[in-house]
């Protein structure tokens, strides 16, 4: 139907349609066994998060936006970043993770493989917007910009998409 979730296969690292009954069936307390879990469909701002330049630089983050989540098979934090290829890894470096975690806990209250945190800093501030949100809503993210993307820096459709998208997450967190 037009209304349906998504799974996430934890193995195979795969987002999946499912319907209404199935996705049920996965979620926290389901018969997924772990293999297969429910992507949340709500986000939650974090206000209060705020990084310093030098702090979103030590993330080797080459754009404003990225996203992390905790990886149960791999049993660390993930980054990702848009760019015109689709999501980007980075190379996080776990002691910069470690040290805003530290600082803000609410950082860590995600749910593995299924939820991630959607950071947006620009470099000029230490003004952050951090939401936690579905790990579906960071892939369309990442895909609605690959679309738009021109130039070096994304160009002013990317832009565009960035800022609609955001003030989706604004509105839905609200």
């Amino acid at each position: 139907g037009d209304r349906h979730g998504h799974v996430a296969d934890v193995t195979a690292r795969t987002l999946m349609c499912a319907c209404r009954g199935c996705y049920v069936l996965f979620a926290p307390d389901g018969a997924g066994g772990g293999h297969f879990r429910a992507v949340p469909e709500s986000c939650r701002a974090l206000p209060g998060v705020r990084l310093s330049p030098s702090q979103w630089d030590a993330l080797e983050i080459p754009v404003s936006v990225a996203f992390f989540f905790l990886n149960s098979s791999l049993d660390r934090v993930c980054a990702f970043y848009p760019g015109p290829a689709g999501a980007t890894e980075s190379l996080l470096p776990l002691e910069t993770w470690t040290e805003l975690c530290a600082a803000f806990p609410t950082l860590e209250q995600t749910v593995p493989d299924v939820e991630a945190i959607l950071l947006r800093c620009e470099r000029s501030s230490a003004d952050a917007e951090c939401f936690i949100v579905p790990i579906d809503w960071c892939y369309e993210l990442v895909g609605r910009l690959r679309q738009q993307w021109r130039g070096f820096d994304g160009g002013r459709e990317a832009h565009d998409a960035l800022e609609e998208f955001f003030a989706r997450v604004r509105a839905s967190a609200a």
